[in-house]
């Protein structure tokens, strides 16, 4: 059996004419930009950290649209953990209905937030929220597509080398690395400070951006992306009754968008500006000083200090373009690939029925995530089990930006880079489905928590199969 299989190609397929404007009209390279508050308004709301009913900083999806004749790509960021395929898609038929745009010209990614809050139908607040989320991202794609006007873009980047760490880690020889198999791995994810060696892998402190104005020079959207997790540290607060309670925050991703603007048009930016910041390649890329050279953070100071220093990347990019495009070629591609999702073997299942045969406090002995991975390995036994996956591919001018539904590895990320067609390319993860993080090969032979079955679902050559398709499709494009 082949087991990957490319299913589905859409490339910009011809729709219907943009509202208001005849179909033999061409009014050239347009663009619309829009921010929806996604702010909790429920409570209690759920987060990692428990139920909470506190808002540090509020949540938004934002959305720029481009168009050019009969080109389209409207790219939508959501303050988030991950995205729901099953969400998307429907938020994207019913944008679909209301716009004519095709679905497969819109792009849905999350943020990485971990302090978002969770939807779900399990409780007032989570029900309450899943309602919100969706009607947002569908707010944000379709008010983006409704505010098309005559644009010019450009695209440069600068790098913040500084905040971006490589989390595996090859310790110290001799030192004891077990996994929850009780076996040895050759990297720990965010290792000891006193026992690592050195990093397993490379970072990526590009930072990128698409700079959108109107044909007059006014601001209009910005889409920047950098290869780095969520950053942490927001503040909580201890209820009467004791308990520690979180609060939920769009991280850096928030912030940055919140003063990008300022960078970008003086002290006074038009409201109708939007900054937004993907997340890139970074499965394996967060904010943690191995090195300790950091002085400690106040709650929500770390955030800022990335928001800026981000902020301050872009705007050097900004200042770097020369030449805004008034006609730019706007293309969009989307496939699904079929991969096949990792099967235990024999040796596998009967070591995973062992651990499980012991007491708790045994298996806690070997790794305190022993009893969470004996019961993964449980559920892949299937053979020739596949899922779909979404990758797409878009050409604004000289850019070109492809996505993945899973936390990349920052090697994927830079090995797109480096083959491209394209003199500008970057990656947004967690986009159009979260489906877990994706290693490189030679990454699984290293072990560490990314590899560990569950927490990464499919056959170790996926990121191949996947970098391969988004790179064909890239040629595809660089023709248009």
């Amino acid at each position: 059996m082949n087991r990957f299989r490319v299913l589905l190609a859409i490339a910009t397929l011809p729709s219907l004419a943009p509202l208001g404007v005849a179909a033999d009209d061409d009014p050239g390279f347009r663009a619309g930009a829009a921010a929806v508050d996604i702010s909790p308004d429920v409570t209690p709301f759920q987060l990692r950290s428990g139920p909470s009913h506190l808002v540090h900083d509020p949540l938004h999806v934002r959305a720029i649209a481009f168009e050019n004749g009969e080109g389209r790509a409207v790219i939508a960021i959501i303050d988030a953990i991950g995205t729901g395929r099953e969400m998307t898609d429907e938020a994207k038929k019913i944008v679909a209905e209301r716009t004519g745009w095709n679905p497969g010209e819109m792009m849905v990614a999350a943020t990485h937030t971990h302090t978002a809050p969770k939807g779900g139908d399990t409780s007032p607040g989570r029900i309450a929220y899943e309602k919100m989320r969706r009607e947002g991202v569908i707010e944000a794609l379709a008010q983006a597509i409704e505010a098309l006007e005559p644009a010019e873009a450009g695209f440069a980047s600068d790098e913040e080398p500084s905040e971006v760490y490589n989390r595996r880690w090859y310790l110290q020889p001799g030192v004891e690395n077990l996994n929850p198999f009780g076996e040895q791995d050759k990297v720990r994810t965010n290792g000891p400070r006193d026992k690592i060696e050195k990093p397993a892998g490379p970072i990526d402190p590009e930072v990128a951006v698409v700079d959108v104005r109107t044909r007059r020079g006014r601001p209009l959207g910005l889409l920047a992306n950098y290869a780095l997790h969520y950053v942490g540290g927001v503040p909580k607060t201890t209820t009467a009754e004791g308990r520690v309670m979180g609060m939920a925050s769009a991280d850096y991703f928030g912030e940055f968008a919140r003063i990008l603007p300022y960078r970008v048009a003086g002290a006074n930016p038009p409201e109708s500006f939007v900054a937004m910041m993907s997340n890139g390649a970074s499965g394996d890329i967060n904010n943690i000083d191995f090195y300790q050279r950091r002085a400690p953070r106040a709650p929500f100071e770390q955030i800022r200090v990335v928001a800026t220093k981000t902020a301050d990347a872009a705007y050097r990019a900004v200042k770097k373009i020369e030449n805004y495009d008034e006609d730019p070629t706007v293309a969009m591609l989307q496939r699904e690939v079929e991969l096949t999702y990792r099967t235990m073997n024999e040796s596998e299942i009967a070591r995973a029925e062992k651990l499980l045969g012991l007491s708790r406090d045994e298996r806690e002995k070997i790794h305190s995530r022993t009893t969470q991975y004996a019961n993964a390995t449980l559920q892949y036994t299937e053979p020739d089990r596949t899922e779909k996956v979404i990758v797409q591919a878009v050409r604004i001018g000289d850019q070109a930006i492809v996505s993945m539904p899973f936390e990349v590895f920052v090697e994927i990320g830079l090995e797109i880079k480096e083959r491209s067609p394209f003199p500008h390319t970057l990656l947004i993860e967690q986009a159009n489905g979260s489906h877990g993080y994706l290693p490189t090969p030679e990454q699984h032979e290293l072990g560490g928590y990314e590899t560990w079955i569950g927490t990464s679902r499919f056959v170790p050559d996926s990121s191949r199969v996947l970098t391969e398709e988004l790179l064909a499709m890239l040629e595809e494009l660089v023709r248009y």
